[in-house]
């Protein structure tokens, strides 16, 4: 018999739970294979994708029923994210395909008057009754969730526009809406109660300000395997090893780390798989990655190397329906438009290929075609501040951010604390940068101390 299983569902980021399992000293297995996960000790129903596209793959494999068994019988069974959907009765974003039914309800949309997809940290507060689950920090990435806690199950909730279901306990079943293997030391210590049986200690974090808090991104431009670094895409010097780097801003206490080929699109070359499954081993935050991604096969193997979300930038230009593939298969919170925009008379245009062509007239129109046809997320790149440390191109921030109500990540320009703070003042949800990292003349830490010194709300 075999200890943990992890389902593949075919829609789930694979290389960050099995990641998350090998640093807690167990070696959990990956399967499609409906007997091998009934005789499983413990099931891990993992997921970043589509309610449709996900249920459709477990009922073509037959795990559906075996995984609605486990559950039911008190099995030790964890549903993340899409997983956790998966396991409710239904989900609006998929009309007339049934769940798996272990967790009465229907998830539903977020609403309208804050941005969607909820991506980024959160805060959990559990109620008295949970055992598993402690107040803290979550890495969240959904547009979907309960509403309301089901009969006969302990919940812990969080708040974006409306108060949800955070999490389900019952038993040795676990339901989590967030991604634990995402969360840092926070959520592996959820992992290893749910694997032991221990008891979540006492909050020790204030439940009196809830609300996603705003991401600091570090950003890895990586060509042949090592972190590189120029002005305006130009003039690339070496930065140090991609692995190295992240780990070192994971400490710090970033958000999020993102890697982008740079070379990628221009040589007509793939993402460097092995960079990515690299990154993953040395991290526990959501990690996002792009360059030289055309198709959903693309992205699918980046997935499974370890990346969460992929970012799409040329190949988008070029074929704009590349969104709604991608969205379709893996839901749109994991599908990030990259826009490298220059200023023009007349706004904003729109690069591609390393700042060496104008494919689009309009940034901000196609900011607001992307979010359209599928994109949950805009990475904002100013062509014009891209490694200048002079500050971010504050007005197409807010421009973009008017247009679209889905999270924006501005990028280029950082230099100084004051540029950070001012960015997320113009309306960013995120903030990524480079140079002042790679060089040593900021860190992480000190950036965000400095933020939630100026009333920001940052995760710390």
């Amino acid at each position: 018999m075999t200890d943990v299983v992890i389902v593949d569902s075919g829609v789930a980021n694979l290389a960050s739970i099995a990641g998350a399992f090998r640093r807690l000293g167990i070696t959990a297995s990956v399967t499609a294979d409906a007997s091998a996960v009934r005789v499983a000790s413990r099931v891990v129903l993992p997921g970043v994708g589509a309610f449709g596209a996900g249920m459709t793959a477990l009922r073509q494999r037959g795990l559906d029923t075996t995984i609605r068994e486990a559950a039911s019988e008190g099995k030790p069974v964890i549903g993340i994210c899409l997983g956790m959907q998966m396991l409710c009765d239904a989900s609006e974003e998929a009309p007339g395909v049934a769940g798996l039914g272990a967790i009465a309800g229907i998830c539903r949309r977020l609403p309208s008057d804050v941005r969607v997809p909820h991506l980024g940290w959160n805060q959990v507060e559990p109620d008295p009754g949970a055992r598993l689950i402690a107040s803290g920090f979550a890495a969240f990435a959904n547009s979907y969730a309960l509403r309301e806690r089901p009969e006969g199950w302990s919940a812990a909730w969080v708040t974006h526009g409306v108060p949800f279901v955070a999490g389900l306990e019952r038993g040795s079943v676990l339901a989590c809406q967030f991604h634990p293997e995402l969360s840092g030391a926070w959520g592996a210590a959820l992992l290893e109660r749910w694997l032991t049986g221990g008891a979540a200690p006492t909050s020790t974090i204030s439940a009196q300000n809830p609300g996603l808090r705003r991401r600091l991104i570090p950003c890895l431009d990586v060509r042949d395997g090592r972190v590189v670094k120029g002005i305006r895409f130009q003039n690339l010097r070496d930065a140090g090893d991609p692995a190295e780097q992240a780990a070192r801003y994971e400490a710090q206490g970033a958000d999020e780390i993102v890697i982008l080929d740079v070379a990628a699109s221009a040589a007509g070359r793939g993402t460097q798989i092995d960079t990515v499954r690299r990154v993953r081993e040395a991290i526990r935050i959501p990690l996002t990655v792009g360059g030289g991604i055309r198709s959903v096969d693309d992205a699918r193997r980046l997935l499974a190397a370890g990346a969460d979300k992929v970012s799409v930038n040329t190949a988008a230009v070029r074929r704009p329906e590349l969104l709604t593939e991608l969205a379709q298969a893996f839901g749109r919170q994991c599908v990030v438009l990259a826009i490298d925009a220059r200023r023009a008379a007349m706004g904003w245009v729109v690069l591609v290929l390393g700042g060496r062509e104008r494919a689009r007239p309009d940034a901000v129109a196609w900011a607001r075609e992307g979010e359209r046809l599928g994109a949950g997320e805009i990475l904002l790149t100013s062509w014009d501040q891209d490694g200048t440390r002079g500050g971010h191109d504050l007005e197409l921030v807010r421009a973009v951010g008017d247009a679209v109500r889905v999270p924006v990540i501005a990028s280029g320009g950082v230099g100084t604390r004051e540029h950070v703070a001012a960015a997320f003042a113009a309306g960013a949800d995120a903030v990524l940068a480079a140079s002042v990292f790679h060089d040593g003349n900021d860190t992480v830490s000190g950036i965000k101390a400095d933020l939630a010194g100026h009333g920001i709300r940052v995760r710390q």
